[in-house]
């Protein structure tokens, strides 16, 4: 019987996943090389994304990893929530965005667009003193707003500078972060107001809105195979600037499925036979159309069933070493110098592996000078440390840290499932005519919180719609492109 009962666990998505022993630092990895792969059409040849063609034009690699991204980020970023105080919370996820951000700006403003500058011009004439120029490029985006894309003009001779007709973006990819710092920020306030803990099924409710939402713009496009319309800009926002409306809905819906993933992982089964079945799913909308009615969760589906069924050993990526957010930072910079230097005779191919080397170039610099000694200070100061390892020595009584969901009901009505931990195992307790008889603890003295029109666009990198932002300085005008295909 207790086997039938683990046989049972281990078919969910909680019986599973282990954060030790899981895919996911594999899986951004390889989606953050997709991108640099998708990025290779338009950077370095002027063409479509790698991966429009074969989907439909629904979609292409580098927004299928963009999706990818964000669903993970919703199911970690909940798991770390669910683990941590709010001060905990707010110092690592400030520690794990802004200071590999800021070495970005410095290295994009004062190291590739001089050089690229010195390539175009021969000299740096006028490039200090831009309306649009380097300092301006660091202090426009310092706050991860990116209203500022171009610098001084330059990169309009590149193939995808061709494609805009003018100066292009030396760093496309950063659009995203404005919409990972505002889905922290909801998770954040999920966690300040006790939700994420007491009323799990508030994400429930605020996923399934925006399905909802997603649905009804898929049934009223012209044809299933439509992208979503774009709804306007939402904002601007004091500081981080407007979103996209058409963007923040789906990547809200990925980001939320994942943190409704993370908090009913004991209700989500996991099987091969659903991952078939979503597979076959997800090429047919992408074949035949209705890709964001159905094959947007059918990849969700697959992402998580890949994070917790491929073999443990690919664990140990990134597990020490996390090149991922430096590989997606400094992608497309590195493509754009290549793609200025002439890359595009070296064939696709070798463009890609130019572009993915150059990359990981950077990334390993950005991990082992910023990010990793950034992330040194998220536990604060060493005698914070010692004080918080005395308090865990002292004796005290061990609450259930169950996180989420029907727990609380179980424990009213005194059933337990299989696999749940508790906190005096009586099995290894022997019983003896000596021993005293232990009072039975009440569920409040266990665990205190359990007693509560289709739009015309090309296939780019990303794409700068104008919105109604934008930012005066020095009586200068800044436009505050937002972006409309990928991605981080």
């Amino acid at each position: 019987m207790q086997a039938k009962l683990n046989g049972q666990r281990s078919a969910t998505l909680q019986g599973r996943y282990s954060a030790q022993h899981n895919a996911f630092g594999v899986l951004r990895l390889a989606m953050a090389c997709g991108v640099i792969i998708a990025h290779a059409g338009p950077l370095g040849f002027g063409h479509a994304n790698v991966g429009a063609a074969a989907f439909g034009r629904q979609s292409d690699l580098g927004t299928m990893c963009l999706y990818g991204f964000f669903l993970i980020s919703g199911f970690l970023i909940t798991d770390s929530a669910l683990r941590s105080t709010l001060r905990q919370y707010v110092r690592a996820r400030l520690l794990r965005v802004f200071p590999g951000l800021w070495a970005c700006l410095l290295v994009t403003a004062f190291v590739f667009a001089p050089l690229a500058a010195l390539y175009q011009n021969g000299n740096l004439d006028g490039f200090w003193t831009h309306p649009e120029g380097p300092f301006d490029y660091v202090t426009t985006n310092v706050l991860a707003s990116m209203e500022q894309f171009p610098i001084s003009g330059l990169l309009a001779d590149t193939p995808y500078g061709q494609i805009v007709g003018g100066p292009s973006a030396f760093d496309g990819s950063l659009w995203t972060l404005r919409y990972d710092l505002a889905f922290y920020g909801i998770i954040g306030i999920l966690v300040v107001t006790s939700v994420l803990h007491r009323a799990p099924r508030a994400v429930l409710v605020l996923t399934a809105v925006c399905y909802a939402l997603v649905l009804r713009d898929f049934f009223t496009a012209p044809t299933w195979s439509s992208r979503p319309p774009q709804h306007g800009a939402i904002g601007p926002f004091p500081l981080i600037g407007a979103f996209a409306a058409d963007w923040t809905l789906m990547l809200g819906f990925l980001f939320l499925l994942g943190a409704a993933a993370r908090l009913y992982a004991h209700r989500v089964p996991v099987t091969r036979e659903l991952a078939v079945l979503a597979g076959v799913a997800l090429v047919g909308s992408l074949w035949l159309g209705g890709f964001f009615a159905v094959g947007v969760p059918a990849f969700a589906y697959l992402v998580l069933f890949a994070a917790v069924a491929l073999p443990k050993r690919l664990s140990a990526i990134s597990r020490r070493n996390d090149y991922t957010y430096g590989i997606y930072i400094y992608g497309f910079p590195v493509q754009q110098m290549i793609a200025l230097l002439g890359g595009a005779r070296f064939g696709m191919l070798g463009y890609i592996a130019l572009s993915l080397l150059g990359a990981l170039f950077f990334a390993v610099l950005s991990w082992h000078l910023v990010e990793r000694p950034a992330l040194g200070f998220k536990t604060g100061s060493g005698r914070a440390r010692h004080r918080r390892a005395g308090r865990a020595a002292s004796p005290r009584p061990v609450l259930i840290p169950s996180p989420v969901t029907v727990a609380g009901a179980e424990a009213r009505t005194g059933r337990h499932k299989a696999g749940a931990r508790h906190s005096r195992s009586t099995k290894n307790t022997p019983a003896t005519a000596a021993a005293p008889r232990r009072a039975k603890r009440s569920t409040a003295t266990v665990a205190p919180f359990l007693a509560v029109p289709e739009r015309p666009r090309q296939d780019l990198p990303f794409d700068p719609v104008k919105t109604l932002t934008s930012r005066t300085r020095s009586g200068r005008s800044h436009r505050a492109p937002t972006s409309a295909t990928p991605p981080r």
